[in-house]
């Protein structure tokens, strides 16, 4: 028989000791490589911006929900256009596609522009939208009618975060961008961000010190989740704290109410175990609940035009999209060492407790989006 000892923080499972104990004695349960396809999973941010069946059938396939989030991106196609696929696709496949809308700044500081935006919202949740997202345009690009800088915490904005508060609507925000932003290129920890940055210098801010920095992004964004604690708040990617699992830590426990999702964010996360998988592994166990599972998968129609995106498309969505998701599971809830490109090294998989991917990868995201949690709505059984 084989036997192992599990290093685990105290604050996350009480352990007596770290005795040399049978695996079924000594912790909860863990998956395999070979769960993946029969465990109940969403993928909470999703850009599917193309009616696409291959990916439904995937997604089906693999156990896999997924929320579509609708963004107002130029790059992307306009958003009536996007909110049309994403009817269309959960039409095709109402147990498992779900879809979050947004609004467009335009206009921002203008008469109406509050009336007129939560109207939209209120059709395309009626049209069966589970949630809103903001963008990084705010902070970064949008401007009012009067040609200033929009940020998160201008109170112009409360109009509407007070409805979607009072109707428990969530809003799913992507505020600022990976910390590596504001670095030099020798300084950033990921080669996805390196070479996105290295050849798109327009969108490099350590370039562009006029910008607004990284830590006035994030103290706004703080101020505006203290500011509405009614509000159903996900910080996309890790909350753009995704270089320190203690700076995470340290804003969920400031925001109680609050969670953040993954999207993206994966080999930052993977920098840190590198260092410290003990330390990483700790964090997943102490925030179980507040962790939402998610990529930034984006399946856009081909536009020869549009600027290269982080990390790129492969022009192979469904299979880019079963890799990632296959290489995501090894790292998370088996202790299976796999190569990393974006950090170029071997990576050790953080196998995490069963019940801890359960929360992550499922009963999480639904609980949050007031979806159904039963995993018969993916799985079928």
């Amino acid at each position: 028989m084989k036997f192992r000892c599990l290093s685990i923080m105290a604050a996350s499972l009480v352990l007596a000791s770290c005795a040399t104990l049978p695996r079924s004695a000594a912790a909860p349960a863990f998956y395999g490589e070979e769960d993946f396809a029969a465990v109940p999973k969403m993928d909470a941010h999703v850009h599917i911006n193309i009616y696409d069946p291959a990916f439904l059938k995937l997604a089906r396939d693999r156990g896999f929900a997924v929320l579509s989030i609708n963004v107002d991106y130029p790059d992307f196609p306009a958003l009536a256009e996007q909110a049309g696929v994403a009817r269309r696709m959960k039409a095709a496949e109402p147990r498992l596609f779900d879809y979050a809308t947004t609004f467009p700044m335009d206009g921002f500081g203008g008469a109406g522009w509050s009336d007129r935006t939560i109207a939209g919202i209120d059709a395309a949740l009626a049209g069966g939208a589970v949630a809103v997202k903001i963008w990084k345009n705010v902070g970064m690009v949008a401007r009012d009618t009067e040609g200033r800088r929009v940020f998160l915490d201008d109170p112009r904005f409360d109009p509407v975060i007070a409805h979607l508060a009072a109707a428990g609507v969530p809003l799913i925000a992507h505020q600022g961008e990976p910390r590596n932003c504001w670095l030099p290129l020798d300084r950033m920890t990921t080669l996805n961000d390196r070479n996105y940055y290295r050849d798109h210098p327009q969108y490099h801010m350590y370039l562009h010190p006029a910008e607004p920095s990284y830590e006035k992004l994030m103290e706004i964004r703080d101020r505006f989740v203290a500011r509405h604690p009614d509000l159903a708040f996900d910080g996309a990617h890790l909350g753009s704290l995704e270089w320190s699992v203690d700076a995470l830590a340290g804003f969920l426990d400031r925001h109680p109410g609050a969670v953040v999702d993954l999207a993206a964010r994966m080999s930052n996360l993977q920098v840190q175990s590198q260092a410290d998988r003990d330390k990483v592994r700790a964090f997943f166990i102490k925030y179980q609940d507040r962790l939402l599972y998610a990529t930034d998968l984006t399946d856009n129609p081909p536009d020869d035009h549009a600027p290269a995106q982080n990390p790129p498309a492969t022009g192979a969505f469904v299979a880019q999209a079963e890799a990632v998701w296959r290489a995501d599971w090894r790292y998370l809830a088996t202790p299976l060492v796999q190569h990393v490109d974006a950090i170029d090294a071997d990576v050790a998989g953080l196998e995490l407790p069963r019940t801890v991917i359960d929360k992550i990868y499922w009963s999480n995201a639904r609980r949050f989006f007031r979806l159904s949690p039963d995993p018969a709505a993916v799985t079928g059984r």
